[in-house]
């Protein structure tokens, strides 16, 4: 099989593949047409992005002997496999019982997988014989480039992939806001983003809401009241509520007005959601925003960080027939826009309040990192002010790098 056509034969196999066996099925492929490759296996990050998991084979498949323990998680940091991940190029390494040897007989490549920006996990392939050249490593990006696509398709036709991903249970009010998010990040012509909620296992009002059109990017986040499975079904409700009104083509001013007008009838003005509703023009980056509740947004344009002023409206939900107005500001090529919700600059914990100046000096820190690890670095910040423990508040960080109209998707950092 040539280098060129690796990745279409992958492509096929897998699209008449079985939802659940899609790690097999690429297995046997790279099995047949790479000799070297000894084993593969598909690694998924787990909701706190701190470990990758191993989705575990089928109790008939020989990967590991009957009755013999699950295998590790590897963590992100500090890794070769969360190399791999975090900068979606691909790693190698010794493979451990062939460290030392003299003709480098073994390595572990760890491959990102990846669909439209958004990280899923790396494929880790144990293979025989020496290092592996530039071009044979971009093959093998290219590959997990294809399956990941492939297995984004997969994910939603099967559990296979989120048994795998959870290391402890999720609440159920937990459930309901990761299965309602678009995904966890997206990439396109001009723009990068991504989004992480907190406590992760154990989320309950707090999302947010993306959707990529061929002029405009739309975008939402939601900070719901409340706690638990009230607060989830809350914000389902508003998030429901504003697709279905943008999707219907109402701008962000009706957005808003139907999506309160809809909370309000539920809930009679008892319970509201505090959201932040944007739209961004791709064509020149000027960015239409209703602020109607707590959500906030800073800019970093190149090392100055600053919140960006806007007029507060009232939250969706509060009062029937409320008339929301848009406001307007311009990004310029470079910046980066960071959005939380109130459980990160207003969190506190023994050491007092997380605050708006530590929030700032957070965004500051990660000018050099990648859009899909802004939100992250945020977040540990925020977990290590609270000294390890659980947040007592929900949490979302939401990061837009733009790049200006016509640039093309952000390269994989170094």
């Amino acid at each position: 099989m040539s280098t060129h056509g690796r990745a279409a034969d992958v492509e096929r196999a897998l699209r008449t593949a079985p939802a659940h066996a899609l790690p097999e099925t690429l297995a046997a492929l790279l099995g047949r047409e790479l000799p070297r490759v000894r084993s593969a296996r598909l690694l998924v990050n787990d909701y706190h992005s701190r470990v990758l998991l191993p989705v575990e084979p089928f109790p008939s498949a020989p990967a590991r002997p009957a009755g013999g323990e699950p295998a590790a998680p590897l963590r992100i940091r500090g890794s070769a496999a969360g190399r791999a991940f975090v900068s979606r190029r691909p790693a190698v390494e010794p493979a451990p019982d062939d460290a030392g040897r003299p003709d480098g007989a073994g390595t572990t490549v760890f491959v990102p997988v990846t669909a439209r920006g958004e990280r899923l996990g790396v494929l880790e392939l144990a293979s025989s014989g020496g290092d592996w050249d530039d071009a044979a490593l971009a093959e093998l990006a290219e590959v997990g480039a294809v399956f990941g696509s492939a297995l984004r398709v997969a994910w939603h036709h099967t559990d296979r992939y989120e048994r795998a991903r959870r290391s402890q249970r999720l609440t159920l009010a937990a459930e309901l806001q990761w299965q309602l998010l678009p995904g966890h990040a997206c990439a396109g012509d001009g723009y990068s983003l991504a989004g992480h909620l907190e406590p992760a296992y154990s989320i309950g009002g707090d999302n947010f809401d993306w959707s990529a059109e061929h002029d405009h990017l739309a975008l939402t986040v939601t900070n719901g009241s409340g706690t638990g499975i009230q607060a989830a079904l809350l914000t389902s409700l508003t998030v429901g509520a504003l697709r279905n009104a943008r999707r219907s083509g109402a701008d962000i001013g009706e957005q808003a007005s139907l999506a309160n007008d809809m909370v309000h009838v539920r809930y009679g003005g008892r319970e509201f959601t505090e959201t932040l509703v944007m739209r961004i023009d791709l064509a020149d980056g000027t960015v239409h925003v209703i602020d109607a509740g707590s959500p906030r947004i800073l800019r970093m344009r190149g090392a100055e960080v600053a919140r960006i002023p806007l007029e507060q409206q009232l939250p969706l939900g509060m009062f029937p027939d409320t008339e929301y107005k848009p406001q307007r500001f311009r990004l310029e090529p470079g910046d980066r826009l960071v959005i939380v919700s109130d459980g990160v600059f207003s969190a506190r914990s023994a050491r007092g309040e997380f605050g708006a100046q530590a929030l700032e000096q957070a965004t500051r820190r990660s000018r050099l990192q990648d859009a899909a690890e802004v939100p992250l670095t945020i977040v540990n910040e925020l977990i290590e002010h609270h000294e390890g423990a659980d947040l007592a508040d929900d949490a979302v960080v939401v990061c837009l790098d733009w790049r200006g109209p016509g640039a093309p998707p952000a390269a994989a950092p170094g």
